[in-house]
């Protein structure tokens, strides 16, 4: 396990963003730290090195930031995972429900195949709805889902309860 708690300075709070009562952890200062940025993707690759991953899935929007170095790091494919309406091609779509309301997410119907290895990889694990939502897709699509790899988890929020028991890797809890 690799001690990530030198980067809690380099994630700046802002308060009452987007709205009151809300903590945006805001990542780009990290993100322009190359010893942090190495690090933090480094970590998240080193987890899951021992697998075989053919896909890395990406959520929508910072995930991408992350998501992209570490299928490189892996040898693996990258899949841009985004909210409807967001992709040219045909998609395959997973609903899932927010506090008040739902959303959904998509990917392309030839994104991955079936037996493929999966890593879903974001900035923020916050109630897991979204997280989940993705691992929901792989699933269906027949692909194995081999973990989750987060920089953030907001551990009151419970989200990795919404992960199973599956493979979750974060580098900071708040």
């Amino acid at each position: 396990m690799t001690d990530a708690s030198w980067l809690t300075g380099l994630v700046r709070d802002i308060p009452d963003f987007p709205e009151p009562g809300i903590t945006f952890r805001d990542i780009t200062p990290l993100l322009g730290d190359v010893d942090a940025f190495r690090f933090v993707v480094d970590a998240l690759a080193d987890e899951f090195a021992g697998e075989t991953i053919d896909r890395v899935l990406g959520i929508e929007a910072r995930g991408f930031l992350l998501a992209a170095p570490v299928a490189y790091r892996l040898g693996a494919a990258l899949v841009p995972v985004r909210k409807s309406g967001k992709l040219p091609h045909d998609t395959h779509t997973e609903s899932y429900q927010l506090e008040y309301g739902s959303d959904a997410l998509e990917l392309h119907v030839d994104a991955l195949g079936a037996g493929d290895t999966c890593l879903v990889i974001d900035d923020v694990l916050a109630t897991g709805g979204t997280a989940a939502a993705v691992g929901r897709l792989i699933e269906r699509l027949g692909g194995r889902l081999a973990g989750y790899g987060f920089l953030i988890e907001l551990d009151a929020l419970g989200g990795r309860s919404q992960l199973g028991e599956g493979h979750v890797r974060t580098l900071l809890t708040y």
